[in-house]
C-alpha cells in the first residue's frame, strides 16, 4: 500500500514590537476663473449707458451664442482674514482676439456706488494708490488660466478686501452686444480655528500601541464643517508627509494608503471623544510607523455654487515616535530532517537564529502550522502549547525545546494527516478594475495544488464602510451555490452567477452593479478538505464602481436668442458624462417658463430612452407645432410658427439609468442644464398719428373739444388712447394724465382728475375708428396748457392682445380770449402765517362798481412745488364745486358782502403751505333765453400761506407724553400712601416706648 507523502511546512517565527508606516496626503488648490473688467472713470459715461442696454437686451432676450457673456465666480464668498483666496472670472461669446483683458475693481461697504480699481491685465497704472504697492509686491495678482479665463490671487486678504468685486472685459466686438462685466461679494471673517496638540517625545516597541490626542474647536458665525487628519513626517529631511487617517468635512473616514488595510482591521483608529477631542490610536506598531506625528485640522464652508472650500488650515506640534525592534539583524532558518513521511513517523524540525552577540540575547520563538500557532518557548524558556495540541504534548507526542541560544527543535512522534500543510495557492483578481454602475463586475479567485475538494465564498466590504464583511457568494464542495442575503432579489443586480472552471478558477459574475457601494474589497476565502481536515486560504482584490453622474453635464444653446413673430427656432441640449452615453439609457425632459411675472417652469415634454413621448398638460398647444431630434449626445427642440406666447426660458432635464435594467424604475442619475431665455419679436407697428401742432382760444366757461387723429394703421388692430395735459409755465414739464381708454373702451382717470366734478369735465370720445376727441366742459383758467394724446396699438394674437407699438400726437394749446374789461380787485400781496389746527382767512375782495343784473363766479387757486391746481369753485349760479373732496369740510366761502370771496381754511394742517391766490369773472345774460356770457374778469394778488407747528404749553406737553402724566397723577396718592405708612409707624412706636415706661415704673415699686 502507498504511503502519503509529506512535505515539511512548519516555520518558526520571532516577535518584535510593530509600527505601521504613516502616509502623505497631498493638497491642491480648487482651480476655476472667469473675467470681468473695470475702466477708467474718464471712460465710465460712455460704458455705462452701453452696459445698461446690454443688461436689458440680455434680461429680455437670455444668453445665447454670439453675445459676449462675462461670468464671475457666484457669491456671496466668506473667506478667512489672512489667507490666500482667489476669484475666478471668464468670458465667452466674444469677437477679436482669442487674449481677452480684464480689469478688477471692488465698490468697498463704506462708498457702495464708488469704484475702487484694483488691478489690470494690460494697463500698469490702472490700481488704485491703495492697491498700488500690494500689486506691485504680487500681493495681488491677476492669473491668466487660458486667453479668456483669469483668476484674481488675494496672497494675504485683508478687513479692507471686503466688498463687491467687479470683473470687466473690455470690448473687442465690432459692437457692442451682450454683458462686459459681472459682480461678486466678499466678506472677510475671522480665523476662529484653533488645533493643539501637548508636544511629546515617544519610545515605543515593535508591536506595542500608542494614542494621541488633539484638541480642535471653531467659533465660526457661518455654517461650516471641519475635517481633522493625522499625519506623519519620515526622513532626514522631515519633508514627505504621510496620511495615516482623516475624518473628513462629510464624516467620512478615510485611512492613507500605506494604512488602508490596518485600518480595516482596526488596528488605526480615528476617535472623536466630544465636541473638541480626537484621539488617534494605533495598535502593533511597525518601524515604519516612526517619525514626526501631527494633527491637521482645516474649516470648510460651502460657497453658493454648492461646492465645498476649505478656508482655514491648522497644524499642531508634532510629537516625535521612535519605534524600537531588536530584530533588524536577526536571520531565521528552519530545516527538517526528512520532507516526506508517512503517518505514524517521526518528524523532527530545526529553527536555526543568527545575529550580531546572539549568544548574549534572549529569543522568544514561536512554531506555526500553515500560519497557525502550534507552541511558544518566551525569552526564559517557558513552553506553552496552544490548547488543541496539549494532550498530545501531554503524552509525549509532541516535544519542543532549546538546544541553544540559537538552535531550537521541535519534534513531532507518530505524525498524522492534519499534521501536514497545504500546498494550496490562491491569487485573485478582477477583469474589471473600473466600471460605471450598470456594468458588469468579473472577480477571478484562481486556486492550485488542491488534492481535494474545494469550496468558496465571495465577500465584499465597500470602501467607506466600516461595517462587517457581506457575504456575497457560497459554492460548496459538491457545487451547490447559495447568495447572500444582500444579493437575493435579482431585479437589484441581475442573476449572479459562481462558477468553476476546469482550471480551477471561480468566476463570480455580478451582471448589474448598483452605484459606488459596489466598489470597494471583494475577498474570495477558498476551502480545500481532504481525509476529514480543511486548510483555508483567502485573497482580496479592488474595483471602482463610478456613479453615472459623474461628470453628467447638460448645456443649452440656441442659435438665436431673439426670433421674429411666425419663425422658427430650436434648442439643443448638450449631453456629456466621464462615459460613453451610448451604452446607457438616456431620456431628455424639456421644461419651459412663460414671461410672465408669476409663472413657473411647466414640463413641455419628456422623452423616454425608447423614444416614447409624453406631453406636458399646461402647454398643449406645443404638441402642434415642435419637431423633437437626438443624437447620440445631444437632443434638440424645434419650434415652428413662433408666436407670442413661446417667449420665456427654457431648460432641459436629462436622466441616465443604469444598462440592463427593466423596468426603468428611478434615475441613476440626474442633471439640469442652464436657462435660455428666448424673445419674440412681435409684428412691426405700422402706426402713424396726426403730429402737427394746433392752438385753440376760447373764453372762459365754454366747452370745447381737443382732436387726435389715426393717419394710417392696420384694419384687424385695435387702439387704446391717453389723453395728457402740459400745465403752462412756471409748472415743471412733467404730463398730467387726464383720462385713459383702452382697447375695450374701458376709461381710468389721473390721480389729477379723478375726483367727480373733474371727470365730469373731462370725457373721452370715439368719433370714427381713427378719430379720437377730448371734451372738456366749462372751462376755466386752470385748463389752460398743451394736450395731446398717446394711441397705442393692439393686435389679437392667437391667445390673447398684444401691444405691437404706440404714437404720440401734436401739442394742442388751450388759450382763453381776455374780456373786454377787468375786474379792479386788490392786488397786495400777503404773506400770511398760521398755526397748525388753527382757522384762517385768505382775503379776496372785489373793489368798484359792477354791471347791474350781472352774476359772479370766483376760483381758488393754489401753486405748491411749481403746480397750480384749483380748490374751491363758486359758479355764477351760485353752486360750489370742490375738484378736492377732501378738502370740501374745511373750506368755506363765507362772503359777508357780495364783492367779499374770501376763503376760509379751518383746522390748517402742514400741507396747506403754498402760493394762493383767486379770480373772479363777471357774466350777464345778453338776451332772453340766450346763455351768460362772460364781461369781465380779474386775479388778485399772491397770499403766501406757511404753517408753523402748534404753540408748546406745559399742559400741551404733559399730555402729550404719557409717562409724565401718570408721574403726575400717581404722586399725590404715593405722598399720601407714605404720610399713612408713617403716621403708623409713629403710634407703633410711641405705644410701644409707652409700655416700656410703664414695666419700668412697676419694677421700681417692686423693688
Amino acid at each position: 500500500m502507498h504511503e502519503p507523502s509529506w512535505t515539511g511546512g512548519y516555520a518558526c517565527q520571532l516577535l518584535g514590537d510593530v509600527i505601521e508606516p504613516c502616509i502623505c496626503c497631498s493638497r491642491g488648490l480648487p482651480g476655476f476663473m472667469e473675467e470681468r473688467l473695470c475702466h477708467l472713470e474718464a471712460k465710465s459715461a460712455a460704458r455705462t449707458g452701453v452696459s445698461l442696454l446690454a443688461s436689458l437686451f440680455l434680461l429680455l432676450t437670455g444668453l445665447s451664442t454670439g453675445q459676449r457673456v462675462v461670468t464671475v465666480q457666484k457669491g456671496p464668498l466668506y473667506r478667512v482674514r489672512g489667507s490666500h483666496i482667489t476669484l475666478w472670472c471668464k468670458v465667452s461669446g466674444y469677437q477679436g482676439s482669442a487674449e481677452q483683458n480684464f480689469h478688477w475693481s471692488i465698490y468697498l461697504p463704506s462708498a457702495p456706488e464708488r469704484e475702487v480699481q484694483i488691478v489690470s491685465t494690460i494697463d500698469p497704472s490702472f490700481p488704485y494708490a491703495m492697491y498700488t504697492q500690494r500689486v506691485h509686491s504680487r500681493g495681488i495678482y491677476v492669473e491668466r488660466v487660458q486667453g479668456d479665463a483669469v483668476l484674481l490671487h488675494i496672497t494675504e486678504l485683508q478687513d479692507q478686501d471686503a466688498g463687491e468685486y467687479e470683473c470687466h472685459t473690455p470690448n473687442t466686438d465690432e459692437k457692442y452686444f451682450g454683458s462686459y462685466s459681472a459682480k461678486t461679494n466678499l466678506s472677510v471673517i475671522a480665523d476662529t480655528l484653533s488645533a493643539s496638540m501637548v508636544p511629546q517625545v515617544l519610545t515605543r516597541a515593535e508591536g506595542e500601541a500608542v494614542s494621541l490626542t488633539c484638541e480642535v474647536s471653531k467659533s465660526t458665525a457661518q455654517h461650516t464643517h471641519l475635517s481633522v487628519g493625522w499625519y506623519c513626517l519620515q526622513g532626514a529631511g522631515k519633508s514627505r508627509a504621510e496620511e495615516i487617517v482623516t475624518l473628513s468635512k462629510d464624516f467620512v473616514l478615510r485611512p492613507g494608503p500605506s494604512y488602508a488595510q490596518r485600518f480595516l482591521v482596526g488596528d488605526v483608529r480615528l476617535n472623536k471623544v466630544g465636541n473638541t477631542t480626537y484621539t488617534l490610536s494605533i495598535e502593533g506598531l511597525e518601524p515604519s510607523d516612526q517619525g514626526q506625528l501631527y494633527c491637521e485640522a482645516a474649516e470648510w464652508i460651502q460657497d453658493p455654487d454648492e461646492t465645498w472650500k476649505d478656508i482655514s488650515h491648522k497644524q499642531t506640534e508634532r510629537t516625535s515616535l521612535v519605534v524600537t525592534s531588536q530584530g533588524r539583524d536577526l536571520s531565521v532558518d528552519i530545516t527538517a530532517a526528512e520532507s516526506s513521511l508517512s503517518e505514524g513517523d517521526t518528524l523532527q524540525i530545526n529553527c536555526m537564529v543568527g545575529g550580531q552577540r546572539s549568544s548574549s540575547r534572549h529569543f522568544q520563538v514561536l512554531w506555526l502550522l500553515d500560519g497557525v500557532e502550534v507552541a511558544r518557548l518566551d525569552p526564559h524558556g517557558v513552553l506553552t502549547w496552544k490548547e488543541e495540541y496539549e494532550e498530545r504534548a501531554k503524552l509525549g507526542q509532541l516535544q519542543a525545546f532549546k538546544h541553544s541560544n540559537t538552535v531550537y527543535i521541535l519534534t513531532i512522534y507518530e505524525v498524522r494527516l492534519k499534521d501536514k500543510e497545504s500546498r494550496m495557492h490562491l491569487s485573485v483578481s478582477t477583469s474589471t478594475p473600473q466600471v460605471v454602475a450598470g456594468d458588469a463586475l468579473i472577480l477571478l479567485c484562481e486556486v492550485q495544488g488542491v488534492t481535494g475538494t474545494v469550496s468558496v465564498q465571495w465577500w465584499h466590504l465597500p470602501l467607506q464602510h466600516l461595517g462587517p464583511w457581506v457575504l456575497v457568494a457560497t459554492m460548496s464542495q459538491d457545487g451547490t451555490l447559495r447568495l447572500g442575503s444582500t444579493y437575493q432579489d435579482n431585479r437589484t443586480r441581475g442573476s449572479l452567477q459562481l462558477e468553476k472552471s476546469s482550471s480551477g478558477t471561480f468566476t463570480l459574475v455580478i451582471p448589474n452593479t448598483l452605484d459606488e457601494s459596489d466598489g470597494g474589497w471583494y475577498r474570495c476565502k477558498a476551502t480545500e478538505w481532504s481525509r476529514g481536515q480543511s486548510w483555508t486560504k483567502e485573497g482580496d482584490t479592488t474595483v471602482t464602481v463610478r456613479s453615472l453622474g459623474l461628470g453628467l453635464h447638460a448645456t443649452l444653446r440656441s442659435r438665436i436668442a431673439t426670433v421674429r413673430y411666425g419663425q422658427s427656432f430650436e434648442l439643443v441640449c448638450q449631453v456629456s458624462a466621464n462615459y460613453t452615453l451610448e451604452e446607457v439609457p438616456v431620456s431628455v425632459r424639456w421644461l419651459f417658463q412663460p414671461s410672465l411675472p408669476t409663472s413657473s417652469f411647466q414640463e413641455l415634454v419628456r422623452v423616454f430612452p425608447s423614444g416614447i413621448l409624453a406631453w406636458g398638460s399646461a402647454q398643449p398647444r406645443f404638441k402642434e407645432k415642435v419637431q423633437l431630434m437626438r443624437t447620440t449626445t445631444s437632443f434638440t427642440l424645434h419650434i415652428r410658427n413662433a408666436e407670442a406666447a413661446d417667449e420665456g426660458t427654457f431648460q432641459c432635464e436629462v436622466e441616465v439609468w443604469r444598462r440592463n435594467t427593466l423596468p426603468l424604475g428611478q434615475a441613476a442619475a440626474t442633471t439640469s442644464s442652464n436657462l435660455v431665455g428666448v424673445k419674440v419679436m412681435l409684428p412691426e407697428s405700422k402706426l402713424q398719428v396726426a403730429m402737427q401742432e394746433s392752438s385753440v382760444e376760447i373764453a372762459d366757461g365754454a366747452d370745447t373739444a381737443i382732436e387726435c387723429r389715426i393717419l394710417f394703421a392696420p384694419n384687424n388692430s385695435q387702439f387704446a388712447v391717453t389723453w395728457y395735459l402740459l400745465p403752462p409755465a412756471p409748472a415743471d414739464e412733467n404730463p398730467l394724465q387726464i383720462i385713459r381708454a383702452d382697447y375695450s373702451s374701458i376709461l381710468e382717470y389721473g390721480a389729477e382728475f379723478s375726483s367727480p366734478a373733474q371727470k365730469s369735465r373731462f370725457l373721452s370720445h370715439r368719433v370714427s375708428s381713427t378719430v379720437f376727441w377730448l371734451h372738456i366742459l366749462s372751462t376755466n383758467a386752470g385748463d389752460q396748457g398743451r394736450y395731446y394724446c398717446v394711441v397705442e396699438e393692439w393686435l389679437w394674437l392667437v391667445d390673447s392682445w398684444y401691444k405691437l407699438g404706440e404714437g404720440a400726437s401734436g401739442r394742442t394749446t388751450l388759450k382763453f380770449k381776455l374780456p373786454g374789461h377787468e375786474l379792479q380787485l386788490e392786488k397786495t400781496n400777503h404773506n400770511i402765517s398760521a398755526r397748525e389746527g388753527e382757522e384762517v382767512t385768505l382775503p379776496c375782495l372785489l373793489q368798484g362798481a359792477r354791471l347791474p343784473a350781472a352774476r359772479l363766479s370766483a376760483t381758488w387757486f393754489r401753486e405748491r412745488s411749481g403746480h397750480t391746481r384749483p380748490l374751491l369753485t363758486l359758479q355764477h349760479n351760485g353752486a360750489i364745486e370742490y375738484p378736492w373732496e377732501s378738502l370740501a369740510r374745511r373750506m368755506h366761502l363765507r362772503r359777508p358782502t357780495p364783492g367779499d370771496f374770501s376763503l376760509t381754511l379751518q383746522r390748517v394742517e402742514e400741507e396747506d403751505a403754498g402760493m394762493y391766490h383767486c379770480q373772479v369773472q363777471e357774466w350777464q345774460q345778453q338776451s332772453e333765453g340766450k346763455d351768460e356770457a362772460l364781461q369781465a374778469s380779474g386775479r388778485s394778488g399772491y397770499i403766501q400761506l406757511t404753517t408753523i407747528l402748534p404753540e408748546s404749553t406745559v399742559m400741551s406737553r404733559i399730555c402729550s407724553s404719557p409717562s409724565l402724566l401718570n408721574f403726575i397723577l400717581y404722586l399725590p396718592l404715593v405722598l399720601v400712601l407714605l404720610l399713612v405708612l408713617a403716621v403708623v409707624f409713629w403710634c407703633f412706636k410711641f405705644n410701644k416706648s409707652k409700655k416700656s415706661y410703664a414695666t419700668g415704673d412697676q419694677l421700681l415699686e417692686l423693688s
